[in-house]
C-alpha cells in the first residue's frame, strides 16, 4: 500500500546519508540509498526530481551563444547560463545545454517550493484561475469578487505579529520605497497632531520640493544594508558602490552593523560590547540628524544583511533597535524581501528576535511584492500609497498554493532539520579547512560561509557549478546558500559532498 505524502517525506527526512566527519568521502549525488529513492517515489515533490548531470562546460555553447545575442539588445552580462525551465523540477535546474543542477540558490531566493511544482501549476491550469491572469485589474479601482478571499488566505494568513494590514506589490524595491513613504507619513501625522486635512501651504510647497509640505526628514540605516536600488532605497543601502555611483541620493544616516568575532560561544563578551557600541551609535546618530534639522523617521534594517555578506546580529541587538525606536517615537521597518517567506525556519525571520516591527516588506519567496503594518500607518488618505495594479492575482494564485502546502507539509520543520544539517556541515567543513573557510553562520537555511579572499571564493562557485552544484556569492568574499523550503537533509548533504571534495582538490594544489 502506497504511504502517504506526510508518510514519504519523513522518511526522506529521515533516510539521508548523515555528514561524514572524514577528510574524503564518495560523493553521494547519483546513488542515493535504496530506501530513499523507495520512499520519494511516493513523493509526488521530490519523486520526478532529476539528477545532477554535467556534460558541456558551464556555460555551456547554447547559453553563450543565447547570451551574445541578448547581450546585442541590452546590457546583460551578469547572466551565468540560459535555463530549461520545462525539465527543471524540485531542487534541480537544467540548463540549455542538457546539464542538470543542484539548485542551493533559487533563483536568488526567490523559488519558494522548487521548480515546476504540482500544486502550483494544477493552480495555474485552472480555468478560473486562467481568466484572472487574462484580464489583470487595477486592483484599486477595480477588484474580482474572489479577491477579499484571496488576501485573507494568502498574505494575511501569514502575517507577522502585530500586522493587521498589507499592500500587495510589485517587487522588493517598490515595497521598500512604499513602506518608508508610509514610515514619513505616519511621523508627519504625529507632528500635526493628527490633523489629516493639509492646509494651503503644505499643498503648494509640495510642488515647489519645499517644507512645509515636502519635509525635510531622514530614514536611519545600516552599513552593509541593501535595500534597493531606486534612488530612495540607495540612499539607505550602503553595500556595493557600483549600484550607487552618479545616482545623486540623499545623505540620510547609517549606522555599523555589528561585526561579531567567530565563534560565537567563545566570544561572548566581545560581541556583547560590539552590539553595545553599534546602539549608542544608533542613538547618537538620531540625536545628531535632530540637531542637524533632518529628524529621523524611522529605522530600516535587515533581519539578515543579506547581499552585504549575510551578516547577522543578535536578538538583543535587535531588541534595543526596537526600545530606541520606541523611546524616540519613531518606526522600525524589517525588510524581508530575502529573508520572509520561511527560509529562516519562522515564516519572517524577525520573529526570531522576539520584537514587532511597524512596516515589514516582502518579496522573493512570497511571489508578490507587499508591506506589512500596523494599523498607526495606514494611510489618512485613500491613494497614497497606490499604483495601477496595487500587486496581481497571478501572484497571488501561487501564494495560494505555498501558503497551503507550508502549512501542509510542515516545510517550517523541514527547514529547520535541513539548516542543522548545512550549519553542522558546514562547521566541520571550515574546521577542516581553516585556511580557506570561516565564520559559519546561519537561521534555518540563510546559511554562509566566508572565504579566504574573494578569487578563491569565486573559483570555489565556478568549480562547484561544473560539478553540478548552484550557490551564490554575497559581500566581500561570502558564499550564501539559499534552497528552497523542500530542500532536504539529502539535498543538504549533496551539497556538502560537492564542497568538501573541492576544497580537498583545492588543498592538495596548494601543497
Amino acid at each position: 500500500m502506497a504511504k502517504s505524502f506526510c508518510e514519504s517525506f519523513k522518511l526522506l527526512r529521515s533516510t539521508g546519508p548523515t555528514y561524514s566527519k572524514i577528510r574524503s568521502r564518495s560523493v553521494s549525488t547519483n546513488e542515493p540509498k535504496k530506501q530513499v529513492v523507495q520512499a520519494i517515489l511516493h513523493d509526488p515533490i521530490h519523486h520526478d526530481e532529476p539528477q545532477i548531470t554535467i556534460r558541456t562546460e558551464v556555460p555551456g555553447p547554447k547559453s553563450l551563444r543565447l547570451k551574445k545575442e541578448l547581450n546585442s539588445m541590452q546590457e546583460m552580462s551578469t547572466v551565468t547560463f540560459f535555463a530549461d525551465y520545462d525539465k527543471s523540477y524540485g531542487n534541480y535546474l537544467c540548463d540549455v545545454d542538457g546539464n542538470t543542477f543542484l539548485d542551493c540558490f533559487m533563483q536568488i531566493a526567490s523559488i519558494p517550493l522548487g521548480y515546476n511544482h504540482p500544486a502550483i501549476l494544477e493552480a495555474l491550469r485552472d480555468e478560473r484561475n486562467i481568466k484572472t491572469m487574462a484580464n489583470r485589474p487595477a486592483l484599486g479601482w477595480f477588484p474580482s469578487e474572489d479577491w477579499v478571499h484571496r488576501v485573507k488566505h494568502s498574505m494575511m494568513a501569514v502575517a507577522p505579529p502585530g500586522m493587521t494590514q498589507v499592500f500587495p506589490m510589485m517587487c522588493g524595491t517598490c515595497s521598500n520605497e512604499n513602506g518608508i513613504k508610509m514610515m514619513f507619513m505616519r511621523y508627519m501625522n504625529k507632528q500635526r497632531g493628527g490633523r489629516t486635512e493639509f492646509n494651503p501651504e503644505e499643498l503648494s510647497s509640495v510642488l515647489k520640493h519645499e517644507a512645509p509640505g515636502s519635509p525635510k526628514l531622514s530614514i536611519l540605516s545600516f552599513k552593509g544594508a541593501f535595500h534597493g536600488r531606486s534612488i530612495g532605497l540607495l540612499s539607505c543601502s550602503n553595500s556595493r558602490p557600483i549600484q550607487g555611483v552618479d545616482i545623486p541620493t540623499l545623505s540620510w544616516p547609517k549606522a555599523d552593523f555589528p561585526k561579531y568575532k567567530y565563534p560565537l560561544h567563545e566570544n561572548m563578551r566581545e560581541n556583547e560590547a560590539e552590539d553595545a557600541r553599534c546602539l549608542a551609535q544608533v542613538e547618537e546618530l538620531i540625536e545628531q540628524a535632530t540637531k542637524d534639522a533632518q529628524p529621523v523617521a524611522g529605522v530600516i534594517s535587515e533581519p539578515i544583511q543579506a547581499e552585504g555578506g549575510d551578516n547577522h546580529a543578535s536578538d538583543k541587538f535587535f531588541q534595543g533597535v526596537a526600545a530606541i525606536c520606541k523611546k524616540n517615537d519613531i518606526s522600525l521597518m524589517m525588510d524581508e524581501v530575502q529573508t520572509g517567506g520561511g527560509a529562516s525556519g519562522k515564516m519572517w525571520c524577525h520573529e526570531h528576535f522576539g520584537i514587532e516591527a511597524d512596516v515589514v516588506s516582502f518579496s522573493k519567496k512570497m511571489l508578490s511584492g507587499g508591506i506589512y503594518h500596523n494599523i498607526e500607518h495606514r494611510p489618512p488618505h485613500p491613494g497614497r500609497i497606490l499604483n495601477t495594479w496595487v500587486g496581481d492575482p497571478h501572484k497571488i494564485i501561487m501564494l495560494e498554493q505555498v501558503v497551503k502546502t507550508i502549512k501542509e507539509q510542515s516545510l517550517l520543520n523541514l527547514v529547520t532539520e535541513s539548516g542543522q544539517t548545512l550549519m553542522a556541515g558546514l562547521e566541520d567543513i571550515q574546521n577542516r579547512f581553516p585556511e580557506l573557510l570561516s565564520k559559519a553562520r546561519g537561521r534555518g537555511t540563510i546559511c554562509a560561509v566566508d572565504v579566504k579572499n574573494v578569487e578563491l571564493r569565486d573559483k570555489i562557485l565556478t568549480t562547484l557549478r561544473q560539478r553540478g552544484v548552484h550557490l551564490g556569492g554575497c559581500g566581500e568574499a561570502s558564499i550564501r546558500i539559499r534552497p528552497c523550503l523542500t530542500f532536504t537533509p539529502r539535498h543538504a548533504n549533496i551539497m556538502l559532498d560537492n564542497l568538501n571534495d573541492v576544497l580537498m582538490d583545492l588543498s592538495v594544489r596548494r601543497v
